[in-house]
């Protein structure tokens, strides 16, 4: 479903990055570990197509995402979904606008039926008139998250997504969304730097260390 293949990512003369390689089957769940500056972020940004690098290439599902660090597919084409750690949600729009945000084109009908579905799967039913304010900082992720599935992404990257919460909601939220991934079938990557966190979450745990990839 994803390979990354020999990714090397340097910033002028400090190398990040040496050599790292990935292979996902689809519905897995992956967590990446490492040190703050350990270049794990960085690896899920040139998977998503924001960053460059020297040397790697990218394939998800039989497409050839980048090759020789070199990006064919530009970021919105590569059916890649992102959720970050502050939850990036429009506080001006009603949790039925974010959701839709990018799929305007489908009907009225087709977002109605969409929303419905995605708040059925996130366990947040009825609640697609309110705003983000009204939302706890846990109902906002998951919101996020649904933002995210809406476009059908075959990938999924997160980053960092429940740093910002406080352990006991962190711990609940950790696993109501891995139960959701699971139930959409849906190959994600996780970027953490909390060792219980990844191994609650993920199918498998990855280590950046010595700027290599290492899977328990």
């Amino acid at each position: 479903m994803l390979s990354v293949s020999n990714l090397s990512i340097s910033f002028e003369e400090n190398q990040v990055l040496n050599g790292f390689n990935l292979e996902l089957e689809s519905g897995d769940i992956f967590a990446l570990l490492g040190d703050s500056g350990s270049g794990k972020s960085c690896a899920l940004r040139f998977i998503a197509g924001l960053d460059n690098a020297q040397d790697g290439s990218v394939n998800l599902d039989g497409m050839d995402l980048s090759n020789r660090g070199e990006h064919q597919v530009e970021p919105e084409a590569r059916k890649i979904g992102m959720v970050f750690q502050d939850y990036a949600l429009f506080p001006h729009m009603t949790v039925f606008q974010n959701i839709c945000f990018g799929i305007n084109k489908l009907s009225k009908e087709q977002k109605t039926e969409k929303v419905n579905e995605l708040l059925q799967l996130i366990y947040l039913e009825g609640i697609e008139k309110k705003y983000p304010h009204q939302l706890s900082g846990g109902e906002q992720q998951r919101v996020s998250l649904a933002r995210s599935l809406a476009t059908s992404p075959k990938l999924l990257l997160l980053d960092e997504p429940f740093s910002s919460l406080d352990k006991s909601h962190r711990n609940q939220l950790v696993k109501e969304v891995r139960s959701i991934l699971k139930k959409a079938r849906m190959t994600s990557i996780l970027v953490t730097h909390d060792e219980a966190e990844a191994k609650s979450f993920a199918d498998m745990v990855g280590k950046i260390d010595k700027k290599q990839l290492h899977i328990n």
